[in-house]
């Protein structure tokens, strides 16, 4: 079993950055590509950038493309979101997920294809 803890969120003020950070444990060899989603409140959970773990193919949503950077560091089992430029409509809460199944790069950005998620790390950007 896949376990994934988010952490690094708080507030800051727009223009400002934040990383966040997924600590990945248990069998973490068997998932293929990790994701950070988000959601606030009262909107449905969108996907912001995810990350095929060989080859580090990546997708972002197109709100925060240019500045939004998923990585990872497989040694440390982390996945990282850093996060620059912060606007007041990036605040949600942030969500870590990891899956297993082979899927196509263009399917990254798909929930349903996350198998196993994080309890979320919340991000509030003041204007």
């Amino acid at each position: 079993q896949v376990q994934l803890v988010e952490s690094g969120g708080g507030s800051v003020q727009a223009g400002g950055s934040l990383r966040l950070s997924c600590a990945a444990s248990g069998y973490t060899y068997t998932y293929y590509f990790m994701g950070w989603f988000r959601q606030a409140p009262g909107k449905e959970r969108e996907a912001v950038a995810a990350i095929y773990n060989r080859g580090g193919s990546t997708q972002y949503v197109d709100s925060v493309k240019g500045r939004f950077t998923i990585s990872q560091d497989n040694a440390k089992n982390t996945l990282y979101l850093r996060m620059n430029s912060l606007k007041p409509e990036d605040t949600a809460t942030y969500y870590c997920a990891a899956g297993r199944r082979g899927i196509a790069v263009a399917d990254l950005l798909r929930a349903d294809v996350y198998e196993y998620w994080g309890q979320g790390t919340p991000v509030t950007v003041s204007s």
